[in-house]
């Protein structure tokens, strides 16, 4: 009888990481952009923090609340929605604009397709494109005291020159989060010793764009590091394309998914109007993941080999 097998019930794979734990790491991950956002862009930056972190809380609490949903406001997923949110706004937005946009990120593309784990697209991103086509004017307005309203990209798309130390440091006009390219990969290094992500889609998302750019825009490693290190690139390739729910899980599906990224980000800012382009990449992306996971799917021991 010592020799029999023990069975159990599912899962038979136990890990003591919890959605809690990730979405820390992903909040302390976030933290030096935040510092840097906050310490270049003022006091109004972190009240747009505040605010749009408490909107997205407030909404998952309240929404959960009267539908008598089990409360998960403590897995801090709704925190981290937030804070991405957040750090893809200008620093003087008013901050009513920030807080709509978490309201709608949490109950109409999150709770309403059932909350953490069933959303189709990343909440945040979702949040996000909903404000740029309703408040376009507000959400592109970067200009405050000692900054210019115009963003390196937008220069380059004009045909000017950038300054790269500029843009890799972070003395820059932009969006709270994304200007500052060493605090980003601060996070990001951070999020890959921690194994919360897998370096596959970051790094194949930016390296596809700087040969997209190199290809069809200038053959000039200027212009090429300039599109790395601008616009919300290091940002999304890190912190949004990386979303659990909304990215594939198959090693050649994190492939695909980082080269489709990358096309259709370089198709928006090279040949498209806008000088930016990588939050409508990603949520258009996040559209094909299970079209990338049907193809990508590894086959199961045992099932259609070939016949003799």
């Amino acid at each position: 009888m010592s020799k029999l097998l023990n069975v159990s019930a599912s899962p038979h794979v136990r890990s003591s990481e919890t959605t809690q734990s990730i979405m820390t790491d992903v909040c302390i991950a976030m933290l030096p952009a935040t510092a840097f956002g906050v310490f270049q862009f003022g006091f109004h930056a972190l009240l747009v923090l505040i605010v749009t972190v408490a909107a997205c809380v407030l909404s998952e609490y309240v929404f959960q609340k009267l539908m008598k949903l089990p409360l998960t406001v403590s897995d801090m997923s709704a925190a981290v929605t937030g804070m991405i949110l957040a750090l893809n706004m200008p620093a003087n937005i008013p901050l009513w604009i920030p807080a709509l946009g978490g309201v709608f990120a949490i109950i109409v593309v999150k709770q309403l397709y059932g909350g953490i784990g069933q959303n189709f697209m990343n909440p945040a991103l979702a949040g996000r494109c909903f404000l740029l086509i309703s408040f376009a004017g507000k959400m592109s307005d970067f200009a405050m005291d000692g900054w210019s309203g115009a963003t390196p990209l937008a220069q380059l798309k004009s045909g000017a020159s950038v300054d790269l130390a500029a843009m890799f440091i972070g003395k820059i006009p932009g969006t709270i989060g994304e200007v500052s390219v060493i605090a980003l990969l601060i996070g990001g290094i951070y999020l890959a010793v921690r194994k919360v992500i897998s370096l596959r889609i970051p790094v194949t998302y930016i390296l596809t764009v700087a040969v997209f750019a190199f290809i069809f825009g200038k053959q000039d490693m200027n212009y090429v590091l300039a599109h790395i290190c601008g616009g919300g690139l290091v940002f999304g390739a890190f912190f949004m394309a990386t979303d659990y729910v909304t990215s594939p899980i198959t090693p050649k599906g994190q492939i695909v998914f980082g080269v489709l990224l990358g096309i259709l980000t370089g198709l928006f800012r090279i040949f498209g109007g806008s000088a930016e382009g990588v939050s409508y990449a990603i949520i258009i992306s996040n559209l094909l993941v299970p079209l990338i996971e049907r193809f990508t799917l590894p086959t199961a021991f045992g099932k259609e080999g070939k016949k003799s």
